[in-house]
């Protein structure tokens, strides 16, 4: 895997930091994993992106919205599912142009901002959202692997929140090594860290019916229904399995406003009294009335 000397040289090493004990480098292993990307309103996508350095990578005139969901089965933490949502983004000054972030990635600061990111576990929740901002909380999951098709549903306070099912794509391209970059908001913070993975996908490109995006009616997707969510997805990758290695570096910048700000965004509040639970909370109930995208 392409991972930097410096966490290369990490192995066999320990930290211990806001009390979770980490084995180095942080990593997984053994990790099946799916992937749908959309397109989205950009315009809208924009104002669910905090501050104004942060922007919509456009493909065309069109945002994307990234689904990732990881069966993280063997880490440094334990097992637990983690359900990203998020928008590809760039970071700057001024918005992008189409289409070149994705060819000159370091130059304009590509990645995604990860808007909701539900886990299993609480240890997860204390260590993602903690150090490396992300939004982490715990929620209702569940990944499951078919004969024809890779899905997992995203519960929250006992309501549908998300389910995505992708079709099992048939074409396995070659290894991949490869990093990624994502932005978070925490403490009044745009948050910046980075993540190194390899696997095997199967891949499907531009297929009608290779995907469905499901909606709830709960209140925290609510902002997900004003984006214009495409019917089909342009992309869609299972990974059997994945390794990877969330680096221990990472950079933030003060969020900033045109007015002071009047309500303190979430803070350490949130973090510093969880403990370390690794129990996971019951299975989403694939019975739930649902709203399709």
């Amino acid at each position: 895997m392409a991972i930097p000397k410096r966490l290369q040289q990490q192995f066999g090493r320990y930290s211990l930091v806001d009390g979770i004990p980490f084995e180095l480098p942080v990593r997984s292993a053994h990790s099946p994993a799916l992937m749908a990307i959309f397109t989205i309103n950009a315009e809208r996508a924009k104002a669910l992106l905090p501050g104004n350095e942060v922007h919509p990578f456009k493909l065309w005139n069109r945002g994307l919205l990234v689904i990732t969901v990881i069966d993280y089965r063997d880490t440094v933490i334990g097992q637990y599912i983690e359900f990203s949502i998020a928008i590809a983004c760039t970071h700057g000054s001024r918005p992008a142009p189409p289409l070149l972030p994705g060819l000159f990635m370091k130059f304009f600061g590509t990645g995604q901002f990860v808007y909701d990111l539900p886990v299993s576990t609480t240890i997860s929740v204390k260590g993602g959202k903690g150090i490396w901002g992300m939004p982490k909380h715990r929620a209702s999951l569940d990944f499951l692997i078919e004969e024809r098709s890779v899905s997992s549903q995203y519960d929250l306070d006992g309501r549908l929140a998300v389910k995505i099912e992708i079709q099992r794509p048939g074409f396995r391209m070659f290894p991949i090594s490869m990093g990624g970059v994502n932005y978070c908001q925490f403490r009044g913070m745009l948050m910046k860290s980075y993540v190194h993975f390899k696997g095997q996908p199967y891949v499907t490109l531009f297929k009608k019916g290779s995907a469905t995006l499901t909606l709830g009616d709960h209140p925290g997707v609510k902002s997900l229904l004003d984006l214009e969510i495409s019917r089909d997805p342009l992309f869609t990758a299972f990974f059997p399995e994945t390794s990877g290695v969330l680096d221990d570096h990472f950079e933030c910048w003060f969020l900033s406003d045109l007015h002071p700000p009047r309500l303190a965004p979430e803070g350490l509040e949130s973090v510093v009294n969880l403990g370390l639970g690794r129990d996971w909370p019951n299975p989403p109930d694939r019975r739930s009335s649902m709203i399709t995208q």
